[in-house]
This record gives structure tokens, sequence and C-alpha cells, in this order.
């Protein structure tokens, strides 16, 4: 089995902005480790605690609280999140990016209610200056402001949810620096990795869970009708590129 790097999960830790765990769902941090050994994933970037995606009021919390277990755990790496109505989120980007175990920034317009096209150009302006790499959920937005900035990269999360949209945005980046990740349920439909692989290239694909079935996830990407080669660029390779930080 292909080692992989999740680049986009969750997780759960006693908020009360937690996602609804059930007999059939559990996203605890230990069941989420677990999985990823038995599948061979031995890097977890989390694009912050559910506590964090949910909602805007406890952002600056959650990120210190996932910003020091990630210095505890060798496989746990951390996206620091930012609401770009709050200063502090910016300033604990600027400190916690210098750290090897922050890949970079993750917003949420949609879960923090906030309109992307308003705040575009203060996030990737700030993640210009400093090299960095945003994710995103995706929501519509104009390319004239990811056109602007050739020193930063973004990630539209959830491959799958309109494949047109991913490939048209992708295409449109001037610098070539934008990505999709396979994270989410949207993976689910039978020809969606194939489809995407054969309009924008496996190169810009990276994998991700989304804390969904990791052992789901890895199998749309293990057994689709796509080259080895592009089986390992969306499983690691494509991180490894992307993020100088991680090594395998």
């Amino acid at each position: 089995m292909i080692k992989a790097i999740d680049i986009h999960c969750h997780f759960n830790h006693g908020s009360k902005f937690d996602a609804k765990e059930t007999e059939e769902y559990y996203c605890d941090l230990e069941f989420l480790r677990r999985e990823r050994t038995r599948l061979n994933v031995p890097i977890c970037a989390m694009a912050g605690t559910f506590g964090a995606v949910f909602t805007h009021q406890i952002v600056t919390e959650e990120n210190e609280y996932l910003y020091a277990l990630s210095q505890e755990n060798p496989f746990l790496y951390q996206w620091v999140v930012i609401d770009p109505r709050s200063e502090k989120t910016f300033e604990q980007a600027k400190r916690m990016i210098k750290n090897e175990k922050c890949l970079g920034i993750k917003i949420h317009p949609e879960y923090h209610q906030y309109a992307l096209e308003e705040y575009a150009d203060k996030i990737f302006a700030f993640a210009n200056d400093l090299g960095a790499v945003v994710l995103t959920h995706p929501v519509p937005y104009r390319m004239e402001a990811v056109n602007k900035y050739a020193d930063m990269k973004l990630i539209l999360a959830h491959l799958g949810t309109v494949v047109d949209y991913y490939v048209a945005i992708i295409g449109e980046a001037k610098h070539q620096n934008v990505y999709a990740d396979t994270s989410g349920s949207a993976s689910n439909k039978n020809y969606v990795i194939e489809n995407a692989v054969q309009k924008i290239g496996s190169e810009k694909i990276l994998f991700g869970t989304d804390s969904y079935s990791c052992a789901f996830q890895r199998g749309r990407i293990d057994y689709a009708d796509i080259t080895q080669g592009d089986k390992e660029n969306i499983l690691y390779k494509n991180a490894l590129r992307l993020f100088p930080k991680l090594f395998m």
C-alpha cells in the first residue's frame, strides 16, 4: 500500500461546537490516529478542530490548542485558521507558520459567515507576504484576487462538488498556483477522480479525507482508473512538493 499524506481533516476534542458523533461516525483524535496507522497514512494535517471550523467564536483558542497538540504528536500537522475580521488570528498565523508543524492557513467563509469576495485581498496578500498556502472551503469568487499574488498557493477543498468549477478555477490561475483536494463525500461519484485527472492533471490534486472514512477515501484513489504515477502524485508526492516541511 502506497504511503499517503492526509492534508485535510478535523477532529473533536470536547467543544460544544464539535461534530455530532454516532455509532456510525467517530471523529476523535485517537480513532483517526488508529485508522491512519492501519491504512498507511503517517501524516495527518488538521485544518482546524471541528470547533474552529463550525464557528468563528473560538478560533483563537482552538488555534492555540492545535498548535500545542501538533508539537506533541509526530503524525499531526496543523493548518492555522484565520477569521479575516479578527486581527488576532493574523498574528497567530504569522507566528505559527514559522513552525515546522504548521502547513499554512485555513479559511472557512461559509461557516464563519463572511463573503470571501470582501476579504480575499486581505487574506491572499497576507499569505503572499508569508509565501504561504491557503486551504479554503470552496465558494464562488473571482480569480482576479488570486491572480494578483504569485507567492501564495491556494487549495480548493472537496474536489467533486462541481468538477467543472475546479477545472475552470485551476485553469484560470495566472501563476499556476491553484490546487484541489479530494476530501469530503463528493469523492463517492464513480468517475470524479478519473475525470479530474484527465482535465487538470494529477499534479494539481492532493489527498484529503475531511475526517470521512479514511478507508473509503484511500480506496477511491488506490483503485481509481488512473496510472500508478497519478496515484502517487495524489497520495503523497504533490504534498511533499507543496510543503517542504513534510518528509516521509
